[in-house]
């Protein structure tokens, strides 16, 4: 058994006002904007403002304390020693005091009267297939917004309404932009509803439309679905709402948030009696392998005309 140590009111007050965005950026770790919130790089699934984290994948949250004993390992009285700055004597700053703020009601970014930066970028940098585009941008859930110029996918709902969308900037260069639209069901996130019984499940519209080009054969048939994070919450939708219900194919990340995440899913699935299979691409994302193949079959042509048959 540990060694019993004694925290005062006035530490557990400090612990439990650390700003968790704060104190995450001075440990290193990377954050990405959400809204109000902040997303962590490497586990889409966890968001913090101020003091306050929730897990959307679990379904659960909390403060400070309770934050670095789930997402480090820590005990108590070690989540408490790091919060109050341990042995490297670090002081994090606490979070101001909020006021709720009620929800912003859904709404879509007004549409480009065109889609040229977004066909430029999703074909040229991409590499993903004219048809896939043309495919989603004929059925009203992938366009281009007015103001920003950023890739617009859409969810629908069972009545065609929009119910959910998310940001992706079309810049090649420098930090990406990616963002759901405040007000939105994560229910209802990108997707397509085929009529057999095989949903392909992925964390990135981006990387669903990779897949696809990828693997044109039949793609119609299958349904898919972009999680525009690690939540459960979509695939589950999907499940409801499709024609038949065969196999889960779990295409997340390949790496340790994509691994966990998978994990997770697949548990939360089997408990539902649902069958999922892990299919993880050969680099890190789907368009990381599309990219790769893309730029084999570029020097394969380039050496051919070069050299000769």
């Amino acid at each position: 058994m540990g060694q019993y140590i004694h925290f005062t009111e006035e530490q557990k007050l400090i612990a439990g006002a650390v700003d968790l965005e704060e104190f995450l950026r001075c440990r290193g770790e990377k954050l990405l904007t959400s809204g109000r919130e902040k997303r962590l790089a490497n586990d889409h699934s966890i968001t913090v403002r101020g003091s306050e984290w929730f897990d959307h994948a679990m379904g659960k949250g909390g403060g400070p304390v309770s934050f670095v004993k789930t997402y480090y390992g820590l005990s108590y009285p070690e989540a408490m020693k790091l919060l109050l700055g341990g042995e490297t004597g670090q002081i994090y700053p606490s979070a101001r005091e909020r006021k709720e703020e009620p929800p912003k009601a859904f709404q879509l970014p007004e549409r480009s009267k065109d889609m040229r930066r977004v066909y430029g970028y999703l074909m040229k940098h991409r590499h993903i297939d004219k048809s896939v585009i043309t495919y989603f941008a004929r059925e009203g859930t992938l366009y281009e917004d007015a103001e920003y110029h950023n890739c617009v996918f859409v969810g629908r709902d069972e009545n065609g309404t929009a119910r959910h969308a998310h940001k992706r900037s079309t810049n090649s260069y420098g930090e990406a932009f990616r963002i759901n639209v405040e007000g939105g069901d994560p229910r209802y996130s990108f997707h397509h509803i085929g009529s057999d019984g095989s949903l392909y499940v992925f964390e990135a519209p981006i990387d669903l439309l990779s897949f696809i080009t990828l693997y044109p054969r039949d793609w119609q048939a299958h349904s898919y679905v972009a999680c525009c994070g690690t939540s459960t919450i979509p695939v589950l939708k999907m499940l409801e709402r499709m024609p038949a219900q065969d196999t889960v194919f779990l295409c997340l990340d390949n790496d340790h948030a994509g691994e966990k995440a998978g994990q997770r899913m697949t548990e939360e699935l089997q408990a539902k009696g649902v069958v999922s299979v892990r299919i993880a691409p050969q680099l890190k994302d789907w368009n990381d392998d599309l990219v790769a193949r893309s730029q084999r079959k570029e020097v394969s042509v380039q050496c051919q005309t070069m050299c000769g048959p």
